[in-house]
């Protein structure tokens, strides 16, 4: 049986969060287990795998927070974070530790290890990913190619690799030449220059963030990336606004993407989401669930939740700046 160390070093987390974290947490999902081997791990030696894992992206809460208060027990802590009833389970797991890209110091290479680690299974996507270099979306002198979610200014994060390429992922049908996207909370620009050079100059790529300051620098970012063409021909835009009420201008979307949680799903979103569309969106508080909205012929919609996140929240422009 592999020792304690062993589990710890295959878990990773997929989050994009507010730094400096008081309260990070562990998130297991079918994504970082690539089928290598099927380990049963007993109980206690699992239990105590998860108490002393820790890493620089995530850490599992203390049983006994240092406020005094024991919020979780060990148990209730697993059970929500892994929403399983028995603590006895089996999972695939990995020789390998999962990546960060510290040594990383090319895009193309940070695609190729996205790729290597399962990451990143989409042709499409690594494209894409290939294209709009990383590097031209990250504050000065900060690594650009490591898979950890980072601060742009304004208690705002730029998503980690990893995220970035899932939510592509699960939006490629949606992104295609010709298609109106929706990006909300765009940051640096990054994700909205990804959905511009998808949907291509017969389409229309949107961007929307209630920070000026971080709209303006995205805009140069953008002009520097391989997407510039698109924004001098008008097909790419960045707005200052709420992002809770979209953009209705160039409504309906076909893909609609949120960069950050929401307590619950934006009626506004839901509304300019095209029949057909797709949208992807943190929703939750404490617990959060990056849920994938699909909008059916009729109107109706059919929801589910790919994976356990911890995002910013997506609030007012005045929460944000004063630290929600």
């Amino acid at each position: 049986m592999p020792s304690t160390s062993y589990y710890s070093s295959v878990i990773a987390c997929a989050s994009r969060y507010r730094a400096p974290l008081k309260l990070s947490f562990l998130y297991l999902t079918p994504r970082h287990f690539h089928h290598r081997r099927l380990t049963t791990i007993p109980p206690l030696q699992l239990a105590a795998a998860l108490t002393t894992f820790s890493s620089r992206c995530c850490r599992l809460p203390s049983p006994h927070l240092s406020t005094g208060n024991s919020l979780f027990s060990r148990m209730e802590v697993m059970r929500r974070i892994f929403m399983l009833p028995l603590i006895s389970t089996l999972f695939y797991v990995s020789h390998q530790r999962f990546w960060t890209g510290s040594s990383i110091s090319k895009n193309k290479q940070m695609v190729e290890h996205l790729q290597s680690y399962g990451v990143l299974r989409s042709k499409k996507v690594a494209e894409v990913m290939e294209t709009i270099d990383r590097a031209l979306f990250v504050p000065e002198g900060a690594p650009p190619y490591v898979d950890s979610p980072m601060q742009i200014g304004h208690n705002a994060t730029i998503s980690a690799p990893h995220m970035h390429a899932m939510c592509l992922e699960l939006l490629e049908d949606h992104l295609k030449p010709g298609m109106h996207a929706l990006d909300i909370g765009s940051g640096t620009g990054y994700l909205t220059a990804c959905f511009a050079v998808m949907v291509g100059p017969r389409g229309r790529a949107v961007g929307v963030e209630h920070i000026p300051e971080l709209v303006e620098s995205s805009i140069k970012n953008i002009q520097k990336s391989a997407a510039a063409p698109l924004f001098e021909q008008g097909s790419l835009s960045v707005h200052v606004g709420d992002g809770r009420l979209g953009w209705p201008e160039f409504a309906p979307y076909d893909a609609i993407h949120v960069g950050a949680a929401a307590p619950e799903i934006p009626p506004a979103l839901i509304e300019q989401l095209k029949p057909g569309g797709r949208l992807v969106i943190p929703v939750g508080n404490i617990f959060q669930d990056l849920q994938v909205v699909d909008k059916n012929a009729d109107g109706s919609l059919s929801v589910r939740s790919e994976t356990s996140v911890r995002y910013v929240p997506l609030t007012s422009r005045e929460a944000q700046l004063r630290g929600y």
